[in-house]
Parts: structure tokens; sequence; C-alpha cells
């Protein structure tokens, strides 16, 4: 009887974003494994792209048992060039499996707890398993490599204390208290997530071939690397150390695209809207009235900058339209 059950509109939403994700991390690390020059990185590449190659066929039986259109998603044909020079370095390339992982767990976690049909709860149940052990490989890895750079030590307070004033919230006049280990948490988080996707960005932007896609990247970075100024100040402020990023990711590669134009605006867009996302969970977790104004204000900003970039993906069709309601009234105007 379970097979009968209809998928739900949430169930139907996440299998749909899996299945553009899969492809999408299929593409990117196929170029990966053939790039990669590190025997210590190669298996974690390599095991990142076992994992989207076994789940597309998972999904793609998930999502047709219903008689939902399969998405295009992205080809190895048209949108990757594996022969192109290498565009990243190896250590950016551990540094990008560690954020999909992270990516991934927080997204399975979240399909999981939002799926009631049985083959899709087990589906995510196994892929949160996965993301996990692989993220615990590959950050073992970046340890011993000395890539990772673990969050800021506090110091251990002797008791525990209770706010005691409303000063504790303010932030724009007088004296700002220090900040507080979940606002450090979230800002460190944000400004390493920031430097990664300017750094994945910069590659993009060298090897993009439409003026426009060229042109969006580079207002990318300067957004990413704005934001990573916004946060490291606040974070000096209260004497905490800044995690540092570096160009030193990207080759000087850029005659010939390992990517689509295609394939970069939809990584891009991904990047923004979890980015959004971060940021708003980053207000939830804050207390201090001015860090909360600042994440509001950067949200309307990237905002703006997702709907441009949504704009030129409509333009040249490259934004598929995720599964929605019937629109009752077309119907009816048809009859």
């Amino acid at each position: 009887m379970s097979k009968n059950i209809p998928l739900t509109a949430a169930e139907i939403s996440h299998l749909w974003t899996s299945y553009m994700n899969a492809s999408l991390t299929k593409g990117v690390t196929t170029y990966f494994s053939n790039k990669v020059e590190d025997e210590e990185i190669e298996p974690i590449i390599n095991k990142m792209l076992s994992m989207a190659e076994e789940a597309l066929p998972k999904l793609t039986s998930l999502i047709q048992k219903d008689n939902h259109p399969l998405p295009n998603g992205f080809s190895l044909e048209e949108d990757i060039n594996v022969s192109a020079p290498k565009l990243y370095t190896d250590n950016f390339m551990l540094e990008y499996v560690l954020n999909e992982c992270a990516l991934g767990m927080n997204y399975a976690s979240t399909a999981l707890s939002n799926s009631t049909r049985e083959d899709v709860y087990s589906y995510y149940s196994d892929l949160l398993a996965n993301f996990n052990e692989l993220h615990r490989t590959a950050m073992n890895i970046a340890l011993e490599k000395g890539i990772y750079v673990r969050p800021p030590v506090i110091p251990t307070p002797d008791k525990v204390d209770f706010t005691k004033k409303q000063s504790f919230l303010a932030g724009w006049f007088g004296n700002r208290r220090p900040l507080a280990a979940p606002e450090i948490t979230n800002l460190y988080a944000n400004i390493k997530r920031n430097a990664l996707g300017a750094a994945t960005l910069m590659g993009f932007s060298q090897v993009a071939e439409s003026k426009e896609v060229k042109s969006f990247t580079l207002r990318g970075i300067e957004i990413a690397r704005k934001h990573i100024n916004i946060f490291s100040e606040l974070l000096e402020s209260s004497d905490v150390p800044v995690p540092m990023g570096s160009d030193s990711m990207v080759t000087a590669s850029s005659e010939v695209s390992p990517f689509s134009d295609k394939l970069i605006m939809y990584h891009t867009a991904g990047m923004i809207v979890q980015g959004i996302g971060f940021y708003g969970n980053s207000i939830s977790t804050n207390v201090r009235r001015d860090i909360a104004t600042q994440y509001a204000r950067l949200i309307g900003e990237i905002a703006l900058f997702s709907e441009d970039g949504a704009n030129i993906m409509i333009k040249n069709e490259w934004m598929e339209q995720p599964p929605r309601m019937i629109n009752r009234e077309e119907l009816a105007n048809n009859n």
C-alpha cells in the first residue's frame, strides 16, 4: 500500500532539488577527479563522485515512480570539459568537498524531517549517513594537512551567569559587549563560506564565455569580499581571530572553461540561496541588535543579486522550473 502513496509537495521538491544538485556534483567532481594530483585528496574526490553517480538512478526511480518528469539537470557532454586545464588547486577541491558535505548533511536532515513515505525517508536517511562519513574523512585529512582552520576558542567561564541588563542586546551606542559564542560561531562560519565562494567565483570569472556571466561572477566576488570585511571587523572588535581566505586556491587558467555558463550560473545561484539561508539562521541565533541589522541588510543585498542572476538564467533559458501546483484558472480558460 505504501507504494501507492503519492509524493507530497515537500518530497517531490526535495527529490527534484537533489537530482539537480547530484547532476551538478557529478559534473564538477568528474572534472576534479581528472585534475587532482594529491594522492590523499584523490580518494575523497572519487568518493564524492561515486555518491553522485549512485544517487542519480535512485532519484530517477523515486521521481518517475510517481510519473513526475525528470529534470534535465547537467550532463558531462554539454556542461563539462574534462580536457580543460586545471582551474582549482587540490586544496580547493578538498575544501569544496568539505563544504558540500556540510551542506549535504544540512539538506538531507531537512528533507528527512519533511519525508513521510518510507522509500523517500530511507533514501535521505542513508544520504545523511554517507555525507557524515565523507565529511569526517575529509576533515581528518584537512586537519593533517593543516588546511582546515578550527573555529576560535574562547576562555572557560568560572560559573553560569544570567543577563541582567537590556544593554546585553544593544550594539549601536555606548559600549558594545563582547561577542557571545553563538555570534562568533556564525560570523566565523559565514566568513569561511564567503571566502570559499569568492574563490569559486574567481575561477568561474576567469573562464566564463559570456560577458554577462563574467560580469555577474565578478560582482559576486566583490559582494563576498565586502561581507568578509564586515564580519571580520565584528570579530576583531572582540579580539577574536579571523579565518583567512587564499587566492592561491585558483590557478591562472583562463583560456578554456571546464564548465558551461549554464552550470556556472546555476552553481552561483545555489551559493546565493545558501548564503541567504545561513544569514537567516544567524539572525535567529543572534542577540546583539547591530549584528542582526547587518545580517538583514546583507540579505537584502544578495537577494537583489540573486534576482539579477535569475533574470540572466531566464533570458538564456537555463532555469528549469521546479514542480508546481497546476493553474486552475488557466485550465478553465483553455476549455
